[in-house]
């Protein structure tokens, strides 16, 4: 019987061993747990026995118990590793049409040649669908999808809106409208640009040429040019210049094709002033007035767009008059410099992946060179009733249990679950200083064992030498 004992007691500090050991390998493992060899006593009784006589039996590993205490964080410079602090595993599934769920906390994720989200064995990892605003569409386990980054933000949006403020300098002196020309700086006062896209997302250059009327007080005229393409104004006959050019009544003809040297009917607007620099009036190339300062042009086919991209694309210059109360952000002449106080578009290119943002409620950002940012997807925690149950597997992978409970998904910072990382593993919990120690104690077990082996040899021996 004490050979039975012993020999179990062998066993026992081995397991120890072996649970220690694996520790000790796995310290620099992401996202590892230790675990640690749990013992009972074997005693057994019959209905007969004596028990106050009764030794016991030996010594029994009872499990093999995993510790899901927090690991210190690693920080990197990858926006994909993530680390969970507090409650909660990633999802992960090997093949996209799989269901076979496993659980880490090893966030060492990378894309793949689809721009799934992967670890270093391919699993894909799983997240929610949000909604525009970042909300996310589902919180259930069954509703998660593969978490998938694209390169490219959607389809083109061609420009159809150019909102420009600006302050017209009052001091200019004014130059002769008939000696206008792009090419000459001398024959315009002011001039910016804008770059907007056609509806294949090619960009353009659009430019505004600013000239103040030396005829008339306060009285700004201005031009609109595309890829060095006159812009023709709503109203125009295509290739038909028109008769006057943003005039003050539509029978005044102030400024006409020949008086800008064109021929080519461009879109030209008449800005009005009032002593105190506020705009009062906008009137376009007939000479109507635009009581909420928007100037639309006719389609920009023909000459402008010819990539084959939709040649009925127009531009409306917006310039928001308010003909009752100034705004300060309207266009202004003020004795300053020319300014530009805001120049927008309404358009997009086709943007490619410049970056990528996740926060600590998981939502994954991406943002385009394009300028836009897109939430993509938010990235779920599962958590489970009983951590301890779950059923180990390789690559520090779990998998649910009877034991374990239900997994159930949720999202980062809401309930019990914790936050999400990004930029950071999380290290194994493994303190080598306890582990070294524990593997002498389990050494010193093994070595006292052993011992209590060769004298029950020695007892056996010694009986089997009696005559």
């Amino acid at each position: 019987m004490s050979f039975n004992i012993a020999l179990s007691g062998v066993n026992a500090a081995q397991r120890d061993l072996d649970t220690t050991a694996n520790n000790i390998a796995n310290v620099n493992t992401v996202g590892f747990k230790e675990s640690r060899a749990e013992f009972g006593d074997v005693y057994a009784q019959s209905l007969l026995a004596g028990g106050k006589t009764k030794v016991g039996d030996g010594v029994l590993t009872q499990e093999v118990a995993q510790q899901f205490s927090q690991g210190s964080l690693q920080f990197t410079q990858n926006a994909l590793d993530l680390a969970v602090t507090g409650n909660g595993f990633f999802g992960t599934i090997p093949d996209l049409d799989s269901r076979d769920f496993s659980f880490t906390r090893a966030g060492m994720f990378k894309l793949n040649s689809e721009n799934f989200v992967v670890n270093s064995n391919g699993d894909h990892l799983l997240g929610f669908p949000v909604n525009n605003d970042g909300s996310s569409a589902s919180v259930a386990l069954s509703t998660t999808v593969p978490v998938r980054i694209p390169d490219s933000s959607g389809a083109p949006t061609p420009t159809t809106e150019v909102k420009l403020k600006m302050n017209l300098p009052a001091s200019e002196d004014g130059v002769d409208l008939a000696l206008f020309n792009p090419d000459d700086p001398l024959t315009y006062n002011s001039a910016t640009s804008v770059s907007v896209f056609d509806s294949l997302g090619d960009s353009h250059v659009m430019t505004y040429y600013f000239m103040k009327d030396s005829t008339a007080a306060n009285e700004w005229v201005g031009v609109t040019y595309v890829d060095g393409q006159p812009l023709q104004a709503e109203g125009d006959t295509p290739g038909v210049p028109p008769t006057t050019y943003a005039a003050g009544p539509p029978a005044t003809n102030v400024v006409g094709e020949a008086a800008l040297g064109a021929g080519n009917g461009i879109a030209g607007f008449r800005l009005t002033f009032s002593s105190g620099g506020d705009m009062q009036t906008v009137r376009n190339a007939d000479g109507t007035p635009l009581l909420t300062g928007d100037i639309p042009s006719i389609a920009l086919g023909g000459s402008i767009l010819a990539n084959g991209s939709d040649p009925a694309q127009f531009i409306t210059t917006n310039f928001a008059l308010d003909p009752i109360n100034a705004t300060p952000d309207e266009p202004t002449q003020f004795a300053s410099a020319f300014e530009v106080t805001s120049l927008e578009q309404n358009g997009l290119a086709v943007g490619r992946l410049t970056g990528i943002e996740i926060g600590p409620d998981g939502l994954v950002r991406a943002t385009y060179s394009n300028g836009t940012s897109e939430p993509i997807v938010r990235v779920a925690l599962i958590r489970f009733a009983n951590d301890q149950g779950l059923t180990q597997q390789s690559n520090t992978q779990w998998q649910e249990s009877i034991l374990s409970g239900e997994a159930l998904a949720g999202e980062a910072t809401t309930g019990t679950f914790g936050n999400i990382n990004s930029s950071a593993l999380e290290q194994a919990n493994v303190n080598l200083t306890s582990e070294l120690i524990d593997l002498i104690i389990a050494q010193r077990n093994f070595q006292a064992n052993s011992r209590a082996l060769e004298v029950n040899n020695q007892l056996n021996q010694t009986i089997l030498n009696i005559r």
